[in-house]
């Protein structure tokens, strides 16, 4: 028999430094689960992707138990890394703070390929694109045509 789902959490925690404190703790606090225990086990399940940024969907059942789903780091977070900006441009249609190849967006779609909703790698490119363009990132070379 399935247990009955009370509710779902969504946090975003650096890969392997889950711990009680702020925002974790008060977030699972309130919803009455074990804190010690997700910090552990997300530790553990996050140990390769050590200092990224994860997002994760936690699912709440009624006896105060869970379960969780570490997802890819957010696009935004891997343009940053793959062209080293610290933040995105505060007017993207105006000021552009880098530049980025339709290489690295491919990589990138690679990585995010499981979380996006497109069947084809070059949907998933244009996903990430839009996302870059809408950061204040210029998308350099020829696209990819989508069939």
């Amino acid at each position: 028999m399935a247990k009955e789902i009370s509710g779902y959490l969504k946090l975003q925690i650096r890969g392997g430094a889950a711990n009680p404190s702020p925002p974790v703790g008060p977030a699972l606090g309130a919803k009455g689960l074990n804190i010690m225990e997700f910090c552990k086990q997300f530790n553990a399940r996050s140990q390769e992707k050590q200092g990224q940024l994860l997002p994760v969907v936690v699912t709440i059942f009624t006896d105060k138990s869970f379960d969780f789903v570490i997802k890819t780091p957010p696009a935004a977070t891997l343009i940053m890394e793959a062209i080293k900006l610290k933040k995105g441009s505060s007017e993207p249609n105006r000021s552009k703070v880098g530049s980025i190849s339709w290489d690295q967006i491919k990589e990138i779609a690679e990585i995010k390929m499981p979380d996006l909703n497109a069947f084809k790698i070059e949907s998933a490119m244009h996903m990430v694109a839009g996302t870059a363009r809408s950061m204040g990132v210029k998308v350099t070379g020829q696209a990819p045509v989508a069939n």
